[in-house]
C-alpha cells in the first residue's frame, strides 16, 4: 500500500504503544483468570478484571492476543506491523458487534458497554500503531519523504486529475 507511511520518524513511539496495549491485554487476561478461575468457562458472573467484566474465555483469549501483540511489537520488522493493523480491525469490530450483543445470548465473552468501549479505544491505538509502523529500505523512506515534502516522488506538485474509468 503506497499510502502508508514507511519509517515513521515516530515509529518507536509506536511500537511502543502496541506493546503497552498488548502488555494491558496480557495483565487484564492474568487478573481475569485468576478472578474467573473455577466458573464456567463462558460464564456470564461478576467477575471484575481491571475494572471490566471477563469470563474464564475473555480472560484465556486476551491473554493469547495481548502476547501475540506484545512479542509482534518486540520483534518489529513490519511483523508487528501486520499484527497491529489486524488485531485493531478486530478489536474495532469486537466494540461494535459486542455493543449488539450485550443483551442476548450470543454474549459469551461477558461484554458490557465499557467493555466494547476499552475494545473499540484499543483498537484505535492498535490500527494507529499499525498504519505508522512499517518499514522499508531508505529508498522506500526517501521516496515517500519526497512525496510528503513535494507532493510526487519527481518532485512535480501533484494535480488532480479526473478519473476516465466508466
Amino acid at each position: 500500500m503506497s499510502h502508508i507511511p514507511v519509517n515513521h520518524r515516530l515509529r518507536p513511539f509506536y511500537r511502543g504503544l502496541a506493546f503497552l496495549i498488548g502488555l494491558y491485554l496480557l495483565v487484564f487476561g492474568i487478573v481475569g483468570l485468576i478472578v474467573s478461575w473455577g466458573d464456567p468457562f463462558f460464564g456470564r458472573g461478576d467477575n471484575y478484571a481491571l475494572g471490566l467484566k471477563t469470563n474464564t474465555a475473555f480472560a484465556l483469549l486476551s491473554i493469547i492476543v495481548g502476547a501475540v501483540v506484545a512479542i509482534g511489537a518486540l520483534y518489529g520488522r513490519n511483523i508487528d506491523h501486520f499484527i497491529n493493523i489486524v488485531a485493531g480491525g478486530v478489536f474495532m469490530f469486537a466494540g461494535v458487534f459486542g455493543l449488539i450483543i450485550i443483551r442476548s445470548d450470543l454474549n459469551k465473552l461477558n461484554f458490557t458497554v465499557a467493555t466494547c468501549v476499552v475494545s473499540s479505544l484499543v483498537g484505535t491505538g492498535l490500527l494507529i500503531a499499525g498504519l505508522y509502523g512499517k518499514t522499508g529500505s531508505r529508498e522506500d523512506a526517501r521516496r515517500e519523504e519526497s512525496m510528503r515534502v513535494a507532493g510526487s516522488p519527481k518532485g512535480e506538485p501533484r494535480r488532480m486529475t479526473p478519473s476516465t474509468s466508466s
